[in-house]
């Protein structure tokens, strides 16, 4: 189990720094359907892919520490899941977006309660072998 959380948590953080790095260097470009948004909108995008490549080597942090700390997976799980949320405020707000930002949504839906599954079996593995190792 704790392979395949790191394995896991390894894929989000590096392909969420690929992510930001693509945004960065294209800016507003690299949003599906946009093209021209002007200068404030393009700002705004970099800076946010800036903060997205963060987020991405917080995922990539939280891997390598030994054992994985359940509270780290969970708030970052939380931090994705409330993206969702924000997708799902626009969707009802303005209807569909671009198709690719509805399978973005559908991954932000459903990954987050299989990071907390195995997050929360990782640690009573890890528990269950220290409550073994002090006996």
């Amino acid at each position: 189990m704790p392979k395949l959380l790191k394995i896991l948590l390894l894929l989000m953080g590096f392909t969420n720094v690929a992510i930001g790095v693509v945004h960065f260097t294209l800016g507003i470009v690299s949003v599906p359907g946009e093209w021209d948004a002007g200068a404030t909108v393009d700002s705004r995008e970099r800076f946010y892919a800036a903060m997205f490549i963060g987020y991405g080597l917080l995922w990539v942090w939280a891997a390598r520490q030994k054992p994985i700390r359940a509270t780290t997976v969970r708030w970052l799980a939380g931090i994705f899941w409330l993206g969702a949320a924000g997708r799902l405020i626009s969707l009802a707000v303005y209807g569909p977006p671009q198709w690719f930002q509805l399978v973005l949504a559908a991954l932000e839906v459903a990954l987050p309660p299989i990071y907390l599954l195995l997050a929360t079996a990782d640690e009573r593995q890890a528990e269950n072998r220290w409550s073994e190792a002090t006996a």
